[in-house]
């Protein structure tokens, strides 16, 4: 059979399939479809572990290293927030727009834009303001999936906590417009006004671990 008349036969198959044909297909799409499906998603959690956010030293040997000395990693209540937490969307659309975003840091991390102590340091601020921007714009989504103002009862906070946070409610501000320095060092050419978040990242550098 040439080559040509057996395109033929093929295409004469795809326009006028039997029946029995079109549900194999149509078995073969949908299992093909789940496999696809789930092979996805499991990849999605894979990257969504701490383990994996630390996988490179740029993150383990700078800003890990900060976390592990905050109440974030340890505290009385042995509740954590891991990297993915703070830093990644629960919900799916928001995620995958983050993942993409993701892939300009894995070409960063390729080029070696910061692949020593002071390269970091020289972009750190850059790269706060921008997580920084990105929590604002969604009103510090992934902080107030365990902290808030609705649920908060000020009568049990210490009396400038209660006062804070009655006022930030009242004016509408969000989480990191206060607490930059809650989990990370602030850049040492930080700017910024806002005495609360340099207040936390000093008491943060001077915390340790028990």
């Amino acid at each position: 059979m040439s080559i040509t008349n057996g395109l033929k036969r093929l295409w004469g198959w795809l326009r006028r399939p039997s029946p029995k044909a079109l549900g194999t297909l149509l078995i073969l799409g949908f299992v093909s479809g789940i496999l696809f499906w789930g092979a996805f998603n499991t990849g999605m959690e894979l990257t969504n572990r701490e383990q994996f956010c630390i996988g490179c030293h740029e993150m383990e040997n700078n800003v890990y290293e900060e976390y592990i000395t905050t109440v974030h990693y340890n505290n009385r209540s042995g509740v954590r927030a891991t990297c993915p937490d703070c830093h990644v969307p629960k919900d799916w659309t928001h995620k995958m727009v983050r993942k993409i975003q993701a892939s300009k840091e894995v070409f960063g991390k390729i080029i070696g834009i910061i692949d020593t102590p002071m390269k970091f340091e020289e972009h750190r601020l850059e790269m706060a303001e921008r997580e920084w921007a990105r929590m604002k714009r969604t009103d510090s989504q992934e902080c107030r999936n365990c902290h808030n103002f609705d649920y908060m009862d000020f009568t049990e906070q210490k009396g400038v906590a209660a006062q804070l946070h009655a006022q930030a409610s009242a004016e509408g501000k969000t989480c990191i417009d206060c607490h930059k320095g809650i989990a990370h060092r602030l850049p040492a050419n930080y700017a910024g006004n806002d005495a609360l978040s340099h207040t936390l990242s000093a008491d943060q550098q001077s915390t340790t671990v028990h």
